[in-house]
């Protein structure tokens, strides 16, 4: 028996509301007794590099779980592109165009740089046998098409030279700058990145600032970004969030988050000493 996979629901956005291509609304997730994120709403707008930044263990990472299908929500709802993807698998949601990276780059080790952005070229033709079977020319010509963007994506992040090289022998800011080029291989709508800075040098940082600013502002990707390194978040994001003990405390530019006073009190107050 065949049954057919539930759609997406759609929800009408609010009013005020329409630019947003992501909305958490009153998100919950407790771990035990901890309240990791506590009745969380906050939006992305479409086209904008957003930060969201706070003290360690203020809630930013299991957002991004909640988001992206990692971890199952309590309560509240996640909202993408207007439709609730709150109830969806990782690979249901990677499908609707919002895929993410981690703080820890796994590229599969054994690998080499170009075969782990062939495995991330998406919905292949060729991964079902039928297709081998019966449309032989086009799972050809699709294998051809990722290889193509596969090749092209490694020469535009600057990892052409090392398309060969095991996966295991990257350096630790050559993983990070793999890990974004996955996420260029499936044309997203919205990249959340997890910390892209930790473990980059200066050089490699610069590289990667252009290549999301390029993507966000001639591609029309939007990224959300979780970052400690406040000179990145400085030059790459607007708007930022602050979150701390597990919600949003401030939305706005970098220059007046640093004159908000409930943001400083967030990062130099009592609790967090």
């Amino acid at each position: 028996m065949v049954v057919a996979a539930a759609q997406p629901t759609t929800v009408k956005e609010p009013d005020g509301q329409r630019d947003h291509i992501l909305e958490c609304r009153s998100v919950t997730k407790t771990f035990g007794g901890l309240t990791a994120v506590n009745n969380c709403t906050l939006g992305v707008q479409r086209g904008t590099i957003t930060g969201l930044i706070g003290p360690n263990g203020a809630g930013k990472t299991t957002l991004l779980n909640l988001i992206s299908g990692f971890e199952r929500l309590d309560q509240g709802e996640v909202v993408f592109n207007g439709k609730s993807i709150s109830h969806l698998g990782p690979h249901r949601i990677f499908r609707q165009g919002l895929v993410r990276t981690f703080q820890v780059p796994s590229p599969i080790p054994t690998m080499t740089v170009l075969e782990n952005l062939l495995l991330a070229g998406g919905d292949q033709a060729g991964e079902r046998l039928w297709n081998v079977w019966v449309r032989p020319g086009r799972v050809e010509r699709q294998e051809n098409e990722i290889i193509d963007r596969a090749l092209w994506v490694l020469e535009y992040v600057q990892l052409i030279h090392l398309r060969d090289e095991y996966a295991a022998n990257l350096s630790g800011g050559q993983k990070k700058l793999l890990e974004f080029a996955r996420t260029l291989m499936v044309r997203p709508r919205l990249v959340l990145l997890d910390e892209p800075g930790a473990g980059v040098n200066r050089a490699l940082m610069q590289h990667l600032i252009q290549r999301i600013e390029e993507q966000c502002h001639e591609a029309g990707i939007t990224f959300l970004i979780v970052e400690h390194d406040m000179d990145l978040v400085a030059r790459l994001c607007n708007p930022v969030i602050v979150m701390s003990q597990g919600a949003p405390i401030f939305e706005g530019t970098f220059e007046e988050m640093c004159r908000d006073q409930q943001v400083l009190d967030a990062y130099l107050g009592s609790q967090y000493r």
